[in-house]
């Protein structure tokens, strides 16, 4: 009988599903939906965060939308989402965060809004380097930065800490995903998103216990750590047609899942520009140190015992978003409406004629960097003549490159044998400037592959789990 892997993304601005075969991994279904889940924070335009609730409703729907005869068949499902971010929820005997709904002899998972947090997501700034600079440097190779989950829970214990009292549980929004399904008392969470909250050593494939314990941290509330090739748990109930039982793999990084479902050799690159921007390899024998490394590429700990280098922009799609939601108010402040699809179909359209290119310098670091948090944007040679339109969006679309580029020059990829870069992401495939600009950065070939789909890469890394 054939038989089928299940792999779900729980991105920062939309949930994808996808089901392969467990042959060739070739997609036989997909279904997706934005969550808009953002809700308001009490610390203002500084703080980012998200409702869970309506991201597991996503969750429950886009699996729902999958053919039942393809679901029946599913024998493994793996689950990768947003890295860095932390939500609290409770497991005390019969009190849970979520309930069962039966439906159809199968089940639907709800949420219990009155005993989770908010997912405080990865744009969320309420760590300035103020505050950063007051708790323990980390026995890590990874530097700490806002955003990260145990540097908002530090946080939270400084200056919130009513909000944890009725919460004994944190993880990602996948660990929480996960936990649901799997009935889990206490969260598990793979080495990768681990390493991304902080204050894991990817050495001794432990958490600094001894240091985070020392200052006041609630370590009890820290994840189990597993490693990317070992089962979270098994499927509770039947759900939506899949059986009871199914093995459901520890959550994984979606960086990590977007890169194995793109890269067709080690000698490939990956770019993505979506809500950010990440340019990333793999680096084969990469050994971490036990003391934050200062630079801007980082080694995020992939699949089968290798890493991955990786410098992520938090300016990506956001970044030019920003511009077109600016473009708009100032048209509204006009008297006059345009929607958004028509702004960037303005834009892309008059940035891609040679007559867009100028000496405009625009830096689109609006959103800081992790290794530059205090870092914004800028303007630069403005003239009478390279003021249009289309010039300074272009302009913008190079300032976005260029950082990248700061980040993890040519130079390094060079050294590392790279011979092309594999392109993906929304912000990049529609984007002909950007796409222009990465080869004349880079000056290496720059194609798209069927990859990129980091619901893919879920469903194939849940295939390298030992049995």
């Amino acid at each position: 009988m054939d038989q089928y892997f299940l792999g779900i993304d729980v991105g920062t601005t939309s949930v994808k599903v996808c089901i392969i075969n467990t042959k060739d991994h070739n997609i036989e279904a997909n279904h997706g939906k934005d969550t808009q889940s953002n809700i308001p924070s009490d610390t203002g335009p500084g703080g980012n965060k998200q409702d869970v609730s309506t991201i597991v409703s996503a969750v429950n729907l886009c699996v729902s939308k999958l053919p039942k005869h393809l679901l029946q068949k599913v024998s493994r499902i793996g689950i990768c989402g947003q890295m860095h971010g932390i939500m609290f929820w409770r497991y005390i005997g019969d009190e849970k965060a979520w309930e069962i709904i039966d439906k159809e002899k199968s089940v639907r998972f709800d949420v219990r809004k009155e005993r989770v947090s908010a997912l405080y997501t990865w744009q969320d700034n309420r760590c300035d380097p103020e505050f950063l600079a007051t708790i323990p440097e980390p026995q890590s190779h990874l530097r700490l930065a806002t955003g990260f989950g145990c540097a908002t829970l530090f946080w939270m214990v400084r200056n919130k800490p009513e909000k944890l009292q009725k919460f004994n549980c944190a993880g990602t929004i996948t660990d929480f995903v996960i936990a649901i399904l799997c009935d889990l008392a206490k969260p598990v969470m793979s080495n990768q998103n681990a390493a991304s909250w902080g204050y894991f050593n990817c050495k001794l494939n432990t958490w600094n216990t001894e240091l985070l314990e020392q200052s006041g941290f609630p370590i009890n509330i820290l994840p189990e750590i597993r490693d990317s090739n070992q089962v979270a748990g098994h499927l509770i109930d039947s759900w939506h047609g899949i059986p009871k039982g199914t093995p459901i793999g520890v959550g994984y990084g979606d960086i990590q899942c977007s890169v194995l479902s793109t890269l067709e050799t080690p000698s490939d690159a990956v770019l993505n520009i979506s809500t950010s921007a990440q340019i990333t390899f793999v680096a084969e024998n990469y050994k971490p140190s036990d003391q934050p490394e200062k630079s801007s590429v980082e080694y995020f700990p992939y699949f089968k015992d290798n890493y991955i280098a990786i410098a992520a922009s938090l300016n990506g799609g956001n970044s030019l978003a920003t511009f077109v939601k600016m473009l708009q108010q100032w048209t509204l402040d006009l008297g006059f409406s345009v929607p958004q699809s028509k702004i960037w179909e303005k834009l892309l359209s008059l940035s891609e004629d040679d007559s867009s290119i100028s000496d405009l310098i625009v830096t689109p670091t609006c959103l800081g960097e992790r290794h530059a948090p205090d870092a914004s944007a800028s303007i630069k040679n403005i003239r009478v003549g390279n003021l249009g339109l289309g010039q300074v969006f272009r302009a913008l679309c190079r300032g976005l490159l260029d950082n990248l580029h700061s980040m993890m020059p040519k130079e390094v990829l060079q050294q590392a044998n790279i011979t092309r870069i594999v392109g993906n992401g929304s912000g990049l495939s529609r984007n002909n400037v950007l796409q222009k600009e990465v080869q004349r950065l880079y000056e290496l070939p720059l194609v798209f592959t069927k990859g990129g789909d980091a619901a893919k890469g879920a469903a194939m890394a849940v295939a390298l789990v030992n049995s």
